[in-house]
C-alpha cells in the first residue's frame, strides 16, 4: 500500500459517504442520472442486513482519517465470488491505492476458498479495466445498454484461480 494509506473493514458509518461519492464521481465522470446513487444504497443495504463476514468483506482506503475509495468481495455461490463497489476518489487515482486494494480483495476471496470471481463494469472505465487484465481478468461479455441515464456498454468479467 502506498506510504500514508491503509485499508479498513467496511462499516455502515461509511454508507452515506460511499453512496454519496459513488453518485457525485459517476455523475461528473459519466453523466449518471439520479438513479444510481440508490443503486449503490441497494446494494450497500443488502451487504449490511446479510452479507457473511467469513466469505465477504467490504474495505475503505483511507489517508489520514480521509476516506479515499472502497471495494467489496460477496458471495455469489460456493465458488464464485462477487467483486462490487470497486472506486477510488480522484486525488487517490495513479498512485497503487486501485492494485493494492484489488490484490487485497482477490487475496481474500482465493484465501476463503473461491475458484473465481466476477464484476461488472463499463468499457469507459478503461483505467480500471486495464488493471483488471493485468491481474488475470478476463472480458467475458460485453453490450451496448441504456442506463442511468445515458449510452453505455457494459462488460461482465471474469478471473478463475
Amino acid at each position: 500500500m502506498p506510504e500514508g494509506i491503509t485499508l479498513r473493514h467496511y462499516g455502515p458509518d461509511d454508507f452515506d459517504w460511499l453512496v454519496d461519492l459513488h453518485g457525485r464521481l459517476y455523475a461528473e465522470a459519466e453523466g449518471f442520472d439520479d438513479t444510481f446513487a440508490p443503486l449503490v444504497a441497494t446494494i450497500l443495504r443488502d451487504f449490511e442486513a446479510g452479507h457473511d463476514p467469513i466469505c465477504e468483506r467490504g474495505w475503505v482506503a483511507t489517508s489520514d482519517g480521509a476516506r479515499l475509495g472502497s471495494i467489496f468481495c460477496v458471495r455469489l455461490d460456493d465458488r464464485t465470488a462477487k467483486l462490487r463497489l470497486f472506486l477510488l476518489s480522484p486525488e487517490a487515482r495513479g498512485i497503487g491505492v486501485g492494485r493494492q486494494m484489488l490484490n487485497t480483495c482477490m487475496g481474500f476471496a482465493r484465501k476463503r476458498g473461491y475458484a473465481k470471481m466476477q464484476l461488472w463494469t463499463h468499457e469507459s472505465h478503461q483505467v480500471a479495466c486495464a488493471l483488471y487484465q493485468a491481474n488475470g481478468w478476463k472480458c467475458s461479455s460485453s453490450k451496448s445498454v441504456h442506463s442511468f441515464g445515458v449510452d453505455l456498454v457494459e462488460q461482465a468479467w471474469e478471473v478463475t484461480f
